[in-house]
C-alpha cells in the first residue's frame, strides 16, 4: 500500500488543502514531504517527494513558481504544494494551474493558517502506516473469532488462563485457537513472526 496525491485532502486535518491543477497525476505516490527553502530544490530531493513552497524565506513570483513546476517535473516529484495567504503568496495564478495540467503534475493550494508542522506530521504518519500495511499483505483478513482472540490476547498480555476466563472457554481451547490461526507456518519461529503480523494487522485496523 502507498499514499497517493489523490489521498492528500482526505487525511484528517488536511481538508483545506485543495488540488488546483495536474489532476491527471493524482495517482503519483508520495514518498515523503519536503519543504523547499531554496530557490532550487533539485539538489535536495530524490524523487517522489511532495514539495511545499512557502514563500517565507524567498519571494516567489509567478515566473519562479512556474519554474518550480518545471523543476519538479524534471526531478520526478509527486506534486507541488503552494501556501497562499495575505502575508507572502496571495493566490495561485491561473496560468500556473494550467501549466500543472500540461505537465500532469499535481498542484495543491494550502492556506497559511494551516500549520506546516501539522501537515508534515500527518503526511509522515500516513506514509509510515501505509508502508506497514503494505508489509502485511501476506496476513489474511481477520474473521470475528480471530479478532476476538487477538483482542483478548492484547488485554491479558498473552496469559492464556486469563484469556480463557475472558472468553468463557477452556484453556486448551485458547491454545488450539492460537495454533489454528498460525497453522500456515511450519516452524515455531515462523509461527511467532506470523502471529506478530496478525497482531499488527489487528491494531492498525483499529487506528
Amino acid at each position: 500500500m502507498a499514499l497517493y496525491c489523490r489521498n492528500l485532502s482526505s487525511l484528517k486535518g488536511l481538508e483545506s488543502i485543495h488540488l488546483r491543477g495536474g489532476s491527471n497525476g493524482a495517482s503519483n505516490e508520495i514518498r515523503w514531504p519536503y519543504v523547499a527553502e531554496n530557490r532550487s530544490f533539485e539538489p535536495w530531493i530524490k524523487g517522489g517527494e511532495l514539495v511545499f513552497v512557502t514563500g517565507i524565506s524567498r519571494h516567489r513570483t509567478p515566473e519562479n513558481l512556474a519554474q518550480a513546476l518545471y523543476e519538479g517535473k524534471a526531478c520526478n516529484i509527486a506534486g507541488l504544494v503552494v501556501l497562499t495567504g495575505d502575508a507572502f503568496i496571495s493566490r495561485l495564478p491561473q496560468s500556473l494551474c494550467k501549466l500543472a495540467d500540461e505537465l500532469n503534475l499535481p498542484l495543491f493550494e494550502q492556506p497559511y493558517s494551516l500549520p506546516m508542522v501539522t501537515v508534515t506530521e500527518t503526511i509522515s504518519r500516513a506514509i509510515v502506516k501505509a508502508e506497514q500495511m503494505g508489509g502485511l499483505m501476506s496476513a489474511p483478513e481477520l474473521d470475528s473469532q480471530s479478532v476476538e482472540l487477538l483482542s483478548s490476547w492484547l488485554r491479558h498480555m498473552g496469559n492464556q488462563k486469563a484469556m480463557a476466563q475472558d472468553l468463557k472457554c477452556h484453556r486448551n481451547t485458547i491454545r488450539n485457537r492460537l495454533k489454528q490461526i498460525t497453522h500456515v507456518k511450519d516452524c515455531a519461529e515462523a509461527q511467532m513472526e506470523y502471529f506478530k503480523q496478525l497482531l499488527l494487522t489487528h491494531l492498525l485496523s483499529k487506528s
